[in-house]
């Protein structure tokens, strides 16, 4: 038998093997829907979704709208890419509060390809040079080709990460790095609006700096402002910030939050139409809206090695939003995010909607803030938001030829209020590690500077460059001196209270690298010689290095050491003499670990801290204890514990 007949016989033999229950294993783990469609509880979960659903419909027509205007293609485009794009993601992600569909960011480096390959030449949507799709002209179905091209080629590069399970590199986007990026290309997501808001007329203006010539752009020509579209804009902004904070002060209190999305639009379409405002007063309006979908159509494909770049930029800045926003509802509503799986779902919602002339998708902030709002429970929220939006593009889409570009602008800029409010993290990145605080503040000015993707660039490789320069001059090996505790506490009573009391010695630096799989390794430490059944399904994929010794005295070997229990709570001792450094994750992770302990009636002490450590954690959380967390020593924390169950003892004693 050849080598190539063994090869050929050993797959066979590997394809006979696979069984029934493999495959619907796999199916369960690729498509998640499967999971939690089948256990959906309608009596508990179908009205809350489907008021968020229709919640969620309101802003995905708005942002659809101007999305597609950001990426320089007709605005019903923006339709389609806030159906297609949520569908599939509802199939294959795992957020169950996450609202895919239209970005902002990835509209905005879409447009870089749109307006270098097909230049503007007019701003007429319908001219005479008719396509024969849906009564668009030809130029417009260039522009959605290039940029549905861009959105095919960044979803087959997140297809391809996600089959090179590139998913687990994510640990180096730090939360800080993504929240300057964030908030960067908000700004710059602003910017673009600002022509709309002012009623202006003005090419369009991207490169390197392009952020600081639009606004001299706008200086040079501040006299040709439009007022009605100014004092439009002021109003609607006052309208919706007022609204939106009122709704979020009485929620509690209301049942139904106002849509003031819906009602301005409303309002500012009525108004225009009867005052005639595109005439009379020269606003912009959407203007006309085709209706239905048209069939589908692969983009083209010899654009593509002229929009590598965009789509490079899509593909990580759209799938680094996204992931942020997933893990971030994970953690709030207790399940498991495969950070591989997301990028399968965001691949596949790029490559599959780019047959139907949609722009690039990720998922925003402000819609997933909504869900949360709006108490959704699952992406059937998201799936009822898609039946409105179909009915918008079958029925209700000519209506909204009079809305005004200046209140659309006015709503996307509201909207982005969460991604700029992240300017208040400066604070604490300062208060917790400075350096953080730099990386934060390079990286948006990188941002703004040039682009999103860029930004991000910077923040991943500055991060990358401070950690190895500050990892050699770290000391991570300490030798513990354990017979040294052992030697001071050799009564019987003591021997008894060290069964209940688990010292672990923490001798590395804590940081974004390793913060994840401390985390992990000590929570394995705990269940170790525990029966508690209570499940930690957010430590199983974390896959950095920690080096941690543990000590416990060989003769509780049988016993459920951590295991909460009515009589004396137990106890964990970090020795921290060995974590030299830190920074917020760090922190992030140490504060975590002591609420997770303290929710199963562990006590949490924490010996040999730096004061830096200690004014870090004093900081970042409210430490809850009714006896002190801080010691100078292992053997000054272990007294502490021995004299809070003495002074327990002889309460219990009194009372009897």
């Amino acid at each position: 038998m050849t080598g190539t007949e063994r090869k050929r016989s050993a797959v066979w033999r590997k394809i006979h093997a696979v069984r029934v229950e493999d495959i619907r294993l796999w199916c369960i783990k690729r498509l998640p829907i499967l999971q939690w469609v089948s256990v959906y509880n309608c009596k508990e979960n179908l009205v809350p979704d489907t008021v968020s659903g229709m919640m969620l419909a309101i802003q995905q027509v708005t942002q659809g709208l101007a999305f597609a205007v950001l990426s320089s293609v007709h605005p019903v485009f923006g339709l389609y890419g806030s159906f297609f794009p949520v569908i599939i993601y509802a199939v294959f992600g795992m957020g169950r509060h996450v609202a895919t569909g239209t970005f902002a960011l990835t509209s905005l480096i879409s447009a870089n390809a749109v307006e270098r390959l097909v230049p503007s030449v007019s701003t007429n949507f319908t001219i005479n040079n008719n396509s024969g799709v849906l009564g668009l002209s030809e130029f417009e179905m260039q522009r959605i080709g290039v940029a549905a091209a861009v959105s095919f080629l960044g979803g087959l590069i997140q297809v391809a990460m996600f089959l090179l399970h590139l998913g687990s590199a994510t640990f180096l986007l730090t939360e800080p790095v993504i929240s300057a990026m964030t908030t960067g290309a908000a700004t710059h997501v602003v910017t673009s609006q600002v022509k709309y808001l002012l009623g202006m007329k003005m090419p369009y203006i991207s490169g390197p700096l392009g952020f600081f010539h639009i606004y001299a752009y706008i200086f040079q020509n501040i006299r040709s402002v439009q007022l009605e579209a100014l004092l439009l804009s002021l109003l609607s902004i006052v309208v919706l910030v007022l609204v939106k904070e009122l709704n979020e002060k009485f929620k509690r209190n209301i049942k139904v939050v106002l849509p003031i999305d819906l009602v301005l639009i409303i309002a500012a379409s009525v108004a225009c139409y009867y005052v005639d405002m595109e005439y009379v007063y020269g606003l912009e309006v959407v203007g006309h809206i085709p209706e239905g979908i048209p069939l589908p159509r692969a983009p083209p494909m010899n654009v593509l090695p002229e929009v590598v770049v965009e789509a490079f930029g899509v593909a990580l800045v759209g799938y680094v939003a996204s992931l942020a926003l997933a893990q971030g509802s994970a953690k709030k509503f207790k399940y498991t995010v495969d950070d591989n799986q997301e990028l399968l779902a965001h691949g596949l919602s790029n490559v599959i909607p780019s047959f139907f002339f949609c722009i690039p998708s990720a998922a925003a902030m402000g819609r997933t803030a909504l869900l949360y709002s709006t108490g959704a429970r699952t992406q059937v929220a998201c799936l009822i938001s898609c039946a409105l939006i179909l009915v918008v593009i079958y029925a209700v889409g000519p209506m909204l030829y009079w809305m005004p570009m200046c209140v659309l602008a006015s709503i996307i800029v509201v909207g982005l209020k969460g991604m700029l409010m992240q300017f208040r993290d400066l604070k604490k990145y300062w208060n917790v590690d400075k350096i953080d605080w730099s990386i934060w503040v390079s990286t948006y000015v990188f941002t703004i500077c040039f682009a999103a993707n860029v930004g991000l660039l910077y923040g991943v490789v500055c991060t990358i460059v401070i950690v190895i320069f500050r990892f050699p001059r770290a000391n991570t090996l300490h030798v513990k001196n354990v017979k040294e505790v052992e030697y001071k506490y050799k009564a019987e009573d003591n021997c008894e209270l060290l069964k209940q009391v688990k010292i672990i010695s923490v001798n590395n630096p804590l940081v974004f690298l390793n913060a994840r799989k401390f985390h992990a390794d000590l929570i394995k430490i705990i269940q170790k010689d525990s029966t508690s059944t209570q499940a930690y399904e957010d430590v199983n994929k974390c896959e950095q290095n920690t080096l941690l010794c543990s000590f416990s005295n060989g003769s509780c070997r049988g016993e459920s050491l951590l295991q909460p229990c009515h009589g004396e709570r137990h106890a964990l001792i970090l020795d921290c003499s060995g974590l030299n450094f830190f920074d917020y994750t760090g922190v992030s992770v140490l504060l975590q670990l002591y609420v997770d302990c303290k929710n199963r009636h562990i006590d949490v002490l924490l010996a040999h801290c730096k004061a830096s450590l200690i004014k870090a954690m004093q900081y970042g959380g409210n430490l809850e204890s009714e006896h002190p967390v801080f010691f100078e020593s292992v053997s000054s924390a272990i007294g502490a514990i021995q004299i809070n169950r003495n002074y327990s003892k002889y309460s219990e004693q009194s009372e009897v």
